[in-house]
């Protein structure tokens, strides 16, 4: 697996990743630098309000350690209105704002870190790749998530091969609802809120037309008592901004990609 992937790196030869701080990409990143060498490869994280601090953070950390040529740019969604309406294939804007700020900057061969698990579920971001001639050496190499964690504990990558997937902030926004910077400051709040007192495998609060709804895990739900329920409601009341305050706050479990309202376009 690992010198069918280094195969197709040498094949492109100089390359710019698309690096959003979860194990895929930082994976992809880590082989592509060792293998073609840091004059021929480009890391570009972009850092915006829809993506966690601490991912942000994780890139810098391990561009210091690996030797990155770094560059952390905006991706310009927040600035499209198509974007911000937050229709079902807003990923295709997102992703297509990121990849043409990425060819404006670039004349290498643009990569992602798109695996084989991507195929099974709606990513109208391939679509926009597509656009850009985007290469997904996983997807080229038939490598899943689960091969990219071991690929990952194979190249040393400590802890890194076992964080979980933490899609951007706007992707707990429910379709229609308009992508605002407070509204996913105020979601990525509650979570480290939810992460600290209770210490889930899996959250995430969703915005919904109905109101909030904090997903988590199904031994985390059972395990939150009425009593500490109660006392997270009242703290998340306050993190809300002014456009969410009032709306009701409740718990559920976790649904992946329950956000999403609508047949596909």
């Amino acid at each position: 697996m690992t010198e069918a992937l280094r195969d197709i790196l040498r094949n492109i030869g100089s390359a710019t990743i698309a690096v959003s701080g979860g194990v895929d990409s930082m994976t992809l990143a880590v082989l592509a630098n060792r293998t073609l060498g840091g004059d021929r490869v480009t890391i570009m994280h972009a850092a915006s309000a829809a993506v966690p601090p601490e991912a942000t953070q994780r890139v810098r950390h391990w561009a210091a350690i690996e030797g990155w040529d770094l560059r952390v740019i905006d991706g310009g969604e927040l600035a499209d209105e198509k974007y911000r309406s937050n229709p079902l294939n807003r990923c295709f804007f997102c992703k297509g704002n990121l990849y043409g700020t990425i060819a404006d900057l670039t004349d290498r061969q643009i990569v992602s870190g798109a695996n084989t698990d991507d195929l099974g579920e709606y990513r109208p971001g391939l679509d926009a790749a597509r656009q850009y001639f985007v290469r997904h050496p996983y997807l080229e190499a038939r490598i899943d998530k689960s091969g990219v964690r071991s690929l990952a504990r194979t190249l040393g990558l400590g802890d890194l091969s076992d964080l979980p997937a933490s899609p951007c902030l706007s992707s707990r926004v429910e379709t229609l609802i308009r992508i605002e910077p407070e509204t996913l400051q105020a979601i990525h709040a509650v979570e480290l809120l939810i992460a600290d007192r209770l210490a889930p495998h899996t959250v995430r609060c969703r915005v919904r037309q109905t109101g909030i709804v904090v997903e988590l895990d199904a031994l985390s739900l059972d395990a939150a008592s009425s009593t500490e329920r109660l006392a997270l409601t009242a703290s998340i009341a306050e993190l809300m901004p002014n456009t969410l305050a009032g709306k009701p706050i409740a718990f559920a479990a976790y649904r992946n990609g329950s956000a999403f309202v609508g047949a596909k376009p």
